[in-house]
């Protein structure tokens, strides 16, 4: 069984609590993959910031897979549609920049993303849309973008083979103390589940409740000693991980 590690929302303003993410994975020997956000909300461009990128380049160098997690990350300037609002109900708050973007506007966005990222000297290997919201139209803008994969909340998908790899996901929420006692019951019950394919994704308030933070100190330890941690670019180039679907 395998398992993917991953940090979200990697940008300046949340350095400090990914990087102390950061520490806690490869305490259990994981180098978990990087998602990075190229101009955080708006207002914190990367190439502005040196001691971010400078600490994104180092944990690349250790084995980090670098994607792409949007471009700006949040929705502002960007107008839901009733469908919308439901398929984003209780997942972000308003955090899916990529939720109501067809192909070609997906296509701009991710190409822009890219290219902020590669001429800083990071090489993603693939793009996660914020909070897995996006039409399926985006994955064809991932590979014309020239990424290997992207990823949603049911599966991987490698898009220049169009291959989809089933995988439940483990995250946490603590923006409300019944959010937080949810995503810890819900992370008990699926660190258990004998999937092939298993995703943990850590984002940079999760440290900050006492219950999502001890639920991921209890989980992450236990899921590495049972399951053989992967990165996303070993995870591109395999052929068959017994999870397509």
């Amino acid at each position: 069984m395998k398992l993917l590690v991953s940090i979200h929302d990697v940008a300046p303003p949340n350095l400090a609590e990914v990087a102390a993410l950061w520490s806690l994975c490869t305490s259990l020997g994981v180098q978990p993959a990087l998602l990075v956000v190229p101009n955080w909300h708006g207002a914190h461009p990367l190439g502005e910031h040196p001691e971010t990128v400078d600490w994104v380049r180092a944990c690349a160098r250790a084995g980090a897979s670098i994607l792409l997690h949007g471009q700006r990350h949040d929705e502002a300037g960007l107008a839901r549609s009733v469908v919308d609002h439901l398929a984003a109900v209780g997942r972000t708050a308003r955090e899916g920049e990529f939720l109501t973007l067809g192909a070609a506007a997906a296509l701009g966005r991710i190409q822009a993303g890219v290219d902020v990222l590669r001429g800083l000297g990071l090489d993603p290997v693939g793009f996660v849309p914020p909070a897995w919201l996006a039409r399926p139209a985006h994955r064809r803008a991932v590979r014309d973008a020239g990424l290997a994969l992207t990823e949603d909340t049911g599966a991987i998908w490698l898009v220049r083979r169009d291959v989809r790899l089933a995988s439940l996901v483990i995250r946490w929420s603590g923006r409300a103390a019944w959010r937080a006692r949810v995503s810890d019951w819900l992370a008990d019950r699926r660190a258990t589940t004998r999937v092939p394919l298993l995703r943990v994704a850590l984002h940079p308030s999760d440290l900050r409740s006492p219950v999502t933070a001890a639920s991921i100190h209890r989980v992450l330890p236990a899921l590495v000693r049972v399951r053989t941690v992967l990165t996303y670019e070993t995870l591109a180039r395999e052929e068959d991980l017994g999870c397509a679907a």
